[in-house]
Formats: structure tokens, C-alpha cells, sequence
């Protein structure tokens, strides 16, 4: 009892200098997780020579086209392997970070990190329809829960790391580092407390250092503007934010669909689930090779080529099938990259359209192509202000954010009032109710951990009282923070909207607290 005593005791004397700790730790996880997400990058952008030189080669040679699947088969063949060996490679990633950090599984850092790298490797030189940035954000988690096992950090302030892995993962995997806090913020942690803001940046800020010493500092990808769409055409942005949130709802419905479909083929060993996707990646690798692979490269040709409206809505309807044919099958790989570029194609055709049929402006056209990017990821992920950041810097402007935010506003509101839920939040539950009947950790042995959480206006916890708030007799409400002020955590003290509060719980308990406090003090739960 003395040994846990003493144990509590420095998690909370930790807790009062925490602030400053993360801000230093931040930056060696960013140094970390800059280093394997560079290498996951640059091994991606080599998978792709690989596969185009392949293709090359085969093109027109029936024997060779037939020796181009005999290695998808292999390929296939040692990604399920690799699946088997660590099953928390599959997918994008970002449930599983998600997961972790509600206090559900606890996987093996440097296993996961190790087959996240092969597995996309492999992927992508089949060909697949999978982006480097989910896996990004799940090597970047790893590499900051590497180094909290490490430096032996407590439960809090590993969660605080993994968070502060995923933001320097998306940052180095987009050289986009606000982007990167902004989604490990809003989407992974979901809580905007300093501390953890502080720390992302630290992370994602060192991250992009090294990504861009790297690889260089030019955005992803590179447009010419004529110049900010005037007022008067703002009619048009709000046509193709409507039309961004329905597809957006289409295109989560498709996705989770293609899930759903793979499941009813549980029938059929692994391996052969898995060559689906690499036996379709053969297929349009001799017929349209421009959809293999995340699909960054293809926004070139929005510019370069000026494909017309037929095209482009064939482009459009073929990647998403493909993308969701990839995604489905659980192959290692995410979404994001894909669906910028179905996004991009969408105003891509919507500019087609309005150019040709109503005289729009075609100086402004590819103005359309970013903002409905913007737009179609708020759709999906339903994290705008993640979308119109992470849209901002790989197009290296910001000078486009009233358009960006109009659109991306308007359809974040379409594709509520579809009743779509947030992609990746979906993602989560459908993981953790394939998890059912597993060894879903849910906290072991008496260890203490911390968990901070913001009281949010509306909920049940805004002007209630401590000792009023029903939480469980297991946990220690450790302290309160309004503002810069850290105020005494008595029974009788009112809590207000904005408020930060840090309870101790038994690590066995961590699960079934966190759910508890997400229903108290956040408003949408209530």
C-alpha cells in the first residue's frame, strides 16, 4: 500500500511541472518520429519508380503481363503475412492511435512500426489506392510511445506523446506542420488544452524540420492562380460546398459499404481477400496508370493536360471504386491522399462544367480544384478547420481562406444534416466492435494514471459541483485549472465551461473512466 501510495504521489507532483516537460519531449518525439515517417515517405516514393518501371516493362508483352500478377500474388501473399505477424498494421492507422489513446488495446510500438513501413511498401508497389498520411500518423504515435517507454513516462504523459507522434507524423509525411497539430488536436486527442497544444507543436514543428531537409520545402502540390475569386462568384462556392458535402456522405457510405462487403467474404482465406485490390491495381496498371498508388501525382494533370469534363468524372467514379476496394480489404494504407484527389477532381469537373455551361471565369478555375478539396475533406472527416489549414499549406497559400472556409462550412453542415457520421470516428467504433471476444486491454495491475478533460458549455458538468458529478468512488479528482489559475479541487467546487479537469485512476479502470467523463463533460454526449 506504501509503494502505490508513493507512486501516486509523484505522478501528481509530476503533474504541476507537466506542462513544461511535454514542450522538451515533444521535440524528441518529433526528432523520432520525423526520422521513420521520412523513411516511410521516401520508401513510398520509391515503391512508386518500382511499380511504374514494372509496368513499363510488362506493357505489351502478354508473358510479362502475366509474370506482373504472378508478383502481385507474392506481394499479396507477404502482406497478409505481415498482417498475421502484427494485426494492428491494417488500415489507415488512426483508429488504432484512437483506440489507444480511449485505453483499449496497447500494441507493440516497434512491431507496428516495423510493419506499418514493410506492409505500405509493399502496397504501393502493387499498386494499390492507399496515402502514406494514416499510416503517418500511426508511425508518428508509436515513435512518441517508443520514447515514453523509453524515459519510463507514466500513462497520461504517454498518452500526451503518442498524441504528439501523430501530429509530427502528418506533419512530416505533408510538410505541413499546422496541419499536423491541428489534426492530432481535433480529430486523435480531441481536446485543445495548452499543454497538449504546446507539445504537438514542439513535435510537429521538429518534424517538418527534418521533412523538409529532406525532401525540400516546396508544397505538395503546385498551382498557378490567377488571383481570389471575386464576391460575385461566391454563388458557385456554395454550389460546389453542397455538392462536396453529398458526395462526402457518399463517399463515407461507399467506404464503410466496401468494409461491410469484405466482412461477407470471410468465407475466403485472407490471402485472397487481400489480392482483390492487388488483382484490380494489375488490371488498371495496363489500362489507366495514372490511378495507381495514393494518387498525388494525378493532380498535375488538372493543369498540365486541362482534361475535359467526361474524363474527369470517369477519373473521378474509377478512383473511388479502386480506393474503396483498397481500403476495404484492410491493406495497410490510408484514405487522405485519396480522397484530397478525389476532391480535387470533383472541382476539377465542377470548373469543367460552370466554365463550359455558364460562363464562369476560367481564370478561376483552378481556384475550384483546392477549394473543393477543402470542402470534401470536411465532408468526410468532418474536422473543417483541419481541412482549410492542411488545404493552405500543401498548396503554399494562404490567401484563399474565405473561399476555403465557405465551402468547407457549408459542406461540413450538408453532410450533418445527411446524418454521415465523421469518417474516421466510425472507423473507430467498427474497430473497436471487431476487437469484441479479443484481448482488448482495458488497463492491468494497480498503476495510476491521469486524465485531463475540458468541460465543455452544455454539458452536464458545466456549473455542477465535484461532488455532485457522479464520477466513480475508484478515481481521485487530482486538480482544476481555470485560465493560468489552478484552483483547490474540493467537493463543493462549482465547475465552469472551460475548466480543466485531472483525475487519477487505476489503469484497470482507464476505459471505463474515460468513457464516463466523455459523457459528463462533453455536450454532444449528453
Amino acid at each position: 500500500m506504501k509503494n502505490r501510495t508513493m507512486d501516486a504521489k509523484r505522478i501528481v507532483s509530476r503533474y504541476g511541472s507537466l506542462r513544461t516537460l511535454l514542450v522538451v519531449e515533444g521535440l524528441l518525439v518529433g526528432l523520432f518520429a520525423g526520422l521513420v515517417t521520412s523513411l516511410y515517405r521516401y520508401l513510398l516514393d520509391r515503391a512508386d519508380d518500382i511499380r511504374n518501371a514494372a509496368i513499363s516493362f510488362c506493357s505489351g508483352n502478354p508473358l510479362r503481363m502475366l509474370g506482373w500478377f504472378g508478383v502481385l500474388v507474392v506481394l499479396a501473399v507477404l502482406v497478409t503475412a505481415l498482417l498475421k505477424w502484427e494485426p494492428m498494421i491494417s488500415g489507415s492507422g488512426i483508429p488504432q492511435v484512437e483506440a489507444e489513446l480511449m485505453g483499449y488495446i496497447r500494441p507493440c510500438w516497434w512491431r507496428v512500426i516495423l510493419g506499418k513501413v514493410a506492409a505500405g511498401f509493399l502496397c504501393i508497389v502493387g499498386g494499390l489506392s492507399l496515402g502514406r498520411e494514416g499510416p503517418s500518423v500511426q508511425l508518428g504515435g508509436m515513435a512518441g510511445k517508443g520514447i515514453s517507454r523509453g524515459l519510463k513516462r507514466f500513462r497520461l504523459e504517454e498518452h500526451f506523446l503518442i498524441t504528439c507522434g501523430a501530429s509530427a507524423g502528418l506533419s512530416a509525411a505533408f510538410n505541413a506542420p499546422l496541419a499536423g497539430v491541428m489534426f492530432a488536436l481535433e480529430e486523435i486527442h480531441k481536446n485543445f488544452s495548452a499543454m497538449v497544444l504546446l507539445s504537438c507543436m514542439a513535435a510537429s514543428l521538429m518534424a517538418d524540420y527534418i521533412s523538409s531537409g529532406l525532401f525540400g520545402m516546396e508544397p505538395v502540390f503546385t498551382f498557378q492562380f490567377a488571383g481570389m475569386i471575386p464576391l460575385r462568384g461566391y454563388a458557385y462556392i456554395l454550389i460546389l460546398g453542397v455538392l462536396c458535402g453529398v458526395l462526402g456522405a457518399v463517399h463515407n457510405a461507399g467506404m464503410l459499404g466496401a468494409q461491410t462487403l469484405y466482412k461477407k467474404l470471410g468465407f475466403l482465406p485472407q490471402v485472397c481477400r487481400i489480392f482483390i485490390p492487388f488483382f484490380i491495381a494489375g488490371v488498371l496498371g495496363f489500362i489507366m496508370p495514372e490511378l495507381l498508388g495514393g494518387g498525388h501525382h494525378m493532380v498535375s494533370m488538372l493543369y498540365v493536360e486541362n482534361p475535359q469534363f467526361g474524363l474527369l468524372v470517369t477519373i473521378v467514379i474509377v478512383k473511388f471504386l479502386f480506393s474503396a476496394a483498397s481500403f476495404g480489404s484492410s491493406a495497410p494504407g490510408g484514405t487522405l491522399v485519396p480522397l484530397l484527389v478525389l476532391g480535387a477532381f470533383i472541382g476539377g469537373a465542377y470548373g469543367s462544367a460552370v466554365v463550359d455551361w455558364f460562363g464562369f471565369d476560367c481564370d478561376f478555375a483552378t481556384n475550384l480544384v483546392i477549394i473543393a478539396m477543402a470542402a470534401f475533406f470536411a465532408a468526410i472527416v468532418r474536422a473543417p478547420v483541419t481541412g482549410i489549414v492542411l488545404i493552405s499549406e500543401l498548396t503554399g497559400s494562404f490567401s484563399h481562406l474565405l473561399s476555403l472556409s465557405t465551402a468547407a462550412l457549408v459542406a461540413y453542415v450538408v453532410a450533418e444534416a445527411l446524418r454521415s457520421k465523421p469518417f474516421f470516428e466510425h472507423l473507430t467504433e467498427r474497430f473497436l466492435e471487431g476487437q469484441k471476444g479479443k484481448d482488448i486491454v482495458k488497463g492491468t495491475g494497480n498503476k495510476k494514471s491521469i486524465i485531463t478533460s475540458v468541460i465543455e458549455e452544455g454539458s452536464e458538468a458545466d456549473n455542477c459541483m465535484i461532488q455532485d458529478l457522479g464520477l466513480p468512488s475508484s478515481c481521485l479528482v487530482v486538480s482544476v485549472t481555470r485560465g493560468a489559475e489552478e484552483l483547490i479541487p474540493r467537493g463543493k467546487l462549482k465547475l465552469k465551461a472551460g475548466d480543466t479537469l485531472a483525475t487519477m485512476v487505476s489503469e484497470r479502470d482507464l476505459a471505463a473512466m474515460e468513457s464516463v467523463l466523455k459523457h459528463k463533460v462533453t455536450f454532444e454526449e449528453t
